[in-house]
């Protein structure tokens, strides 16, 4: 889906233009974001996903469709990461924003 692509790429791209400890790269082979070095979101199978904690993570993963992301598909998903459908593309830029948040915390 070429439009969940574009909503991934304009959130990544205001998050560079904000923030010069931010940056694009690649994670298990997909586009994602990084602060200093460390992922807090990535783009995969028309979705978005987010590494969050607490209130965010809670509520990320009350949305419809949204689960903890298992990049394996080994029924061994990461905790931290949750995986927001399209549908709810809305909530992406504030939950990238949270995670952004989330990662940079816990490099001081």
């Amino acid at each position: 889906m070429a439009e969940a692509q574009q909503a991934y790429e304009r959130i990544i791209q205001k998050l560079v233009s904000a923030d010069s400890t931010v940056t694009a790269s690649q994670m298990f082979g997909s586009p994602c974001g990084k602060v200093k070095g460390k992922a807090f979101m990535s783009y995969s199978h028309d979705a978005m996903v987010f590494k969050l904690y607490g209130k965010s993570h809670a509520r990320a993963l009350s949305l419809a469709g949204a689960h903890l992301f298992d990049p394996s598909g080994m029924n061994r998903p990461m905790k931290e990461w949750v995986q927001v459908p399209f549908s709810h593309v809305d909530q992406w830029e504030e939950l990238a924003e949270d995670a952004l948040e989330y990662v940079a915390s816990n490099l001081k």
